[in-house]
C-alpha cells in the first residue's frame, strides 16, 4: 500500500516510516500539514498517517483539504497524536479523521489498524468498480434505449397529432412510454385516433407499440374501418404479448361528412362528448382491453353518437385520473366530471383539464404514464394542412391493367371491398398520392350501389335524429337478406404523359332508377340518391360521370397527373 506520513519530528516520521517500509508499504513522507496536502494531490496515497499539531498548517485543517480532495474516494486519515482530552480527539474525528493512535503508540496496534483499513479500502473498491459497472450499463442501456427510441418514432409517428383541431398532452414516466396515441386522416375525409396503454412502464410496456402503429397506419391507408382495425390490433397483440399484458385503449372515428363520432373504449377512463351546448355524454368503458379475448369473442361495436362542429371528444389514460397531490390523495374521475361541468363559455376542455391537473398535483412529473387527448369535431374540409409522414413505398407498379371484382350474397353483409379495391389502384405509383380522391370515388360508388340500389334506403331519413337511428337500424336488418345480389367493379387504368386515367364502373344488382329523368324532377323520397350529394362528389372529382343501364351502373373516368415539384401531399 502507499502510505502518507505527516509528520514535523524529523525523528518520529523517520522511525514511523522505517517501521512501515519493513511491514511491505510504500511511503511518502511530509513535514507539515500544507506539504502534506501537495503530497498527496501529488502521489494520492492510499491511507494517510497525520500528526495533529503541526507548523504552517495544522494536522486537522490538512485532514479536511485531504477529505475535500479525495470527494468519493475512501482515503482514510489516522491520527497519531499527543493529544490525550477527549475534546481534542473529537476534534481529530470532526476535522475528517477516520480514527488516531496516542503516542507513544503500540507497533501490533498500528500493524493491525492499518491491515483493518487495508481491507475495507478492498472492500470500498470492490463497492466502487461495481457502481462504475452499473453505471456503464445503465449508460449504455439509456444509449439503446434513445437509439431504438428513434426507429419507434419513425414506425410510431405521429401522423395528424399536429391538426390544428387535435390538442394532447403525453407524459412519459422514462424513455419509452407504455402509453401510446396515434391519429390519421382517412383516405375518404374522417379522423382516426387510437389511445392505448399497455400494462407496465418503459420499454416492456412499449414493445406492443410498434405492431399497433403498423396496422393502425398501414390498415387506415388503406381505407379499413374502425371495427376492421380493431379487430386486426386485437388478433396481433393476442397473438404477440405474453400472459398478463394487454392494452387497454380507445378507438376513435370522427366523420365530419356524416356527422358522427364512432368510440370504441376498453379499459380507459371514460371519455367525454363535450356539446358546444354544454351537454356532457360520457364516453364508458363496455369492452375488454385489447389483447385479451380470441377473435370468436371479441366485439368490435362502435358506439355511434351524432356530432356537430364545435364539439370535443376527450380521450385520457388511467395516469390521468390517478394522479396524485403531495399528500398521495388521487385527482379521480369525478373531478374530472367536476371541471368538464364547470366549463365555461369558449372554455377549452383540454386547457382547463391540463391546467387543473397541474394545481392539484403541484408539479409537471407524473408518477405514472399519462396522456390526455381533445378533438375539435370541424365540418368536413376544414382543416386543409394535414401533414401525412408515412413514407410511400419505394416499390414500382404496373401503369396499364384491367380488373373486375364482384361481391354478392352474404360477402355484401361481411366484407368490405374498398381496401382491397383502394390498394389495387394505389400500386400505380403515381396514383398513390390520390389515394384520397380515389378513395372517396369508390366509397361514393359502392356506399350508393349497397345502400340505395341493394338495400334500397333513403337518404331522406339521415335529415333527422330519428330518421338518423331508423336509417342505420333498417340497414342491419336489411344486411341479413343480400342473397341473389350483387356490386360488381369493373376497373381500368392506363398511363397517359405524364399522368394516367381510370375508368372505374360500377354496377349493383337493383332496381336502379330511369336515368332519363331530370335531377332535379326526382321525388325527395327517391331510394336512388346518385343524383344528390353523391352525384355532386363524383362530378366534383371525376373528368366524366354516366348513368348507364336501368340506372343501376355509373361509370366515372377519373385523370390525374403528377404533382409539381416540391408538392406536400394532401
Amino acid at each position: 500500500m502507499n502510505l502518507l506520513i505527516a509528520e514535523d519530528s524529523d525523528g518520529d516520521r523517520m522511525i514511523l516510516a522505517t517501521l512501515l517500509r519493513r511491514l511491505g508499504h510504500h511511503v511518502y513522507e511530509a513535514s507539515d500539514g500544507l506539504k502534506a496536502v501537495s503530497v498527496f494531490v501529488k502521489f494520492e496515497p492510499d491511507i494517510v498517517l497525520m500528526d495533529a499539531l503541526m507548523p504552517t498548517m495544522s494536522g486537522m485543517e490538512a485532514a479536511r483539504r485531504i477529505k475535500t480532495l479525495a470527494g468519493t474516494r475512501f482515503v482514510p486519515v489516522i491520527f497519531i497524536t499527543a493529544l490525550a482530552s477527549e475534546r481534542e480527539q473529537a476534534q481529530c474525528l470532526e476535522a475528517g479523521g477516520d480514527d488516531f493512535l496516542l503516542k507513544p503508540y503500540s507497533r501490533v496496534i498500528l500493524e493491525a489498524k492499518i491491515n483493518a483499513y487495508s481491507r475495507m479500502l478492498n472492500l470500498q473498491r470492490s463497492v466502487m468498480q461495481q457502481r462504475d459497472q452499473i453505471r456503464m450499463q445503465n449508460e449504455q442501456m439509456l444509449a439503446d434505449q434513445r437509439l431504438a427510441r428513434r426507429v419507434f418514432d419513425n414506425v410510431a409517428h405521429t401522423g395528424c397529432l399536429d391538426a390544428p383541431n387535435i390538442r394532447y398532452h403525453a407524459s412519459p414516466l422514462s424513455i419509452f412510454n407504455g402509453d401510446v396515441l396515434f391519429a390519421a386522416e382517412r383516405p375518404g375525409g374522417g379522423t382516426l385516433i387510437f389511445m392505448g396503454d399497455f400494462t407496465g412502464h418503459g420499454l416492456p410496456a412499449a414493445i406492443g407499440a410498434m405492431p399497433i402503429a403498423e396496422v393502425f397506419y398501414g390498415m387506415t391507408a388503406k381505407g379499413f374501418g374502425a371495427t376492421d382495425l380493431l379487430t386486426e390490433i386485437n388478433q396481433k397483440l393476442c397473438n404477440i404479448l405474453p400472459v398478463g399484458m394487454f392494452c387497454c385503449g380507445a378507438l376513435l372515428e370522427a366523420d365530419g361528412k356524416q356527422g358522427t363520432i364512432g368510440v370504441w373504449n376498453g379499459g380507459l377512463p371514460d371519455g367525454w362528448l363535450v356539446r358546444k351546448s354544454g351537454e356532457r355524454l360520457a364516453i364508458p368503458s363496455l369492452h375488454l382491453p385489447l389483447g385479451v379475448q380470441s377473435l370468436e369473442r371479441f366485439d368490435a361495436t362502435m358506439e355511434l353518437l351524432t356530432s356537430a362542429p364545435g364539439d370535443y371528444v376527450v380521450l385520457m389514460t388511467d395516469g390521468f385520473p390517478e394522479s396524485c397531490d403531495a399528500h398521495g390523495k388521487r385527482l379521480g374521475e369525478d373531478l374530472v366530471r367536476q371541471v368538464l361541468a364547470e366549463l365555461g363559455p369558449g372554455d377549452h376542455p383540454f386547457d382547463v383539464l391540463l391546467a387543473r391537473l397541474q394545481a392539484f398535483t403541484g408539479h409537471p412529473d407524473p408518477a405514472d404514464d399519462m396522456t390526455l387527448c381533445c378533438l375539435e369535431v370541424v365540418a368536413q374540409g376544414a382543416i386543409k394542412e394535414v401533414t401525412e409522414s408515412a413514407p410511400e413505398s419505394a416499390l414500382s407498379g404496373p401503369g396499364s391493367w384491367h380488373c373486375v371484382y364482384e361481391v354478392r350474397d352474404q360477402a355484401l353483409a361481411d366484407f368490405n371491398p374498398l381496401p382491397l379495391l383502394l390498394h389495387i389502384c394505389m400500386e400505380v405509383p403515381g396514383l398513390r398520392r390520390r389515394s384520397g380522391e380515389v378513395f372517396t370515388l369508390l366509397s361514393e360508388l359502392y356506399s350508393n350501389a349497397l345502400e340505395h340500389g341493394v338495400l334500397k334506403l333513403s337518404s331522406e331519413w339521415k335529415k333527422s335524429a330519428e330518421g338518423f337511428s331508423l336509417y342505420y337500424e333498417e340497414r342491419m336488418r336489411r344486411l341479413y337478406d343480400t342473397h341473389g345480389h350483387y356490386i360488381r367493379f369493373t376497373l381500368d387504368h392506363e398511363p397517359l404523359a405524364e399522368a394516367g386515367r381510370l375508368r372505374i364502373r360500377c354496377e349493383d344488382s337493383g332496381q336502379g332508377f330511369d336515368p332519363k329523368v331530370n335531377t332535379t324532377s326526382v321525388p325527395k323520397n327517391s331510394v336512388h340518391e346518385y343524383s344528390g350529394r353523391g352525384m355532386g362528389i363524383l362530378k366534383r372529382l371525376a373528368k366524366e360521370v354516366s348513368i348507364c343501364g336501368s340506372g343501376n351502373c355509373v361509370e366515372i373516368v377519373y385523370d390525374w397527373e403528377f404533382p409539381a415539384q416540391g408538392a406536400t401531399n394532401r
